[in-house]
């Protein structure tokens, strides 16, 4: 599916959570946390500011994303695609 987020808006794919602790204890799926991590898929033009000028977005295609635990509107494609729609100021770091 082609999306086009609208102004400062960014569409994030999220990672799937880990099955395992660190320890190596399998995790129930209902006792995963829900993701804070994700991968841009798309991204808006940017924030029209109070002059009239667009602020182009830091974020860019491609970029692995650290975001808040609740953030964004959680969306499904025709394909079955979980996504998730967010403001750009509602992610916290891009991950190196």
């Amino acid at each position: 599916m082609n999306m086009q987020p609208l102004g400062d808006r960014v569409v994030v794919k999220p990672l799937e959570p880990e099955n395992k602790t660190k320890g190596g204890i399998v995790l129930p799926d209902t006792a995963k946390e829900k993701p804070q991590e994700g991968k841009v898929i798309a991204v808006g033009k940017g924030k029209v500011l109070d002059n009239g000028s667009v602020q182009a977005p830091e974020v860019k295609v491609g970029d692995k994303v650290l975001y808040g635990k609740y953030c964004g509107n959680e969306i499904t494609t025709n394909e079955g695609e979980e996504l998730l729609i967010m403001k750009e100021e509602d992610i916290l770091a891009i991950i190196k």
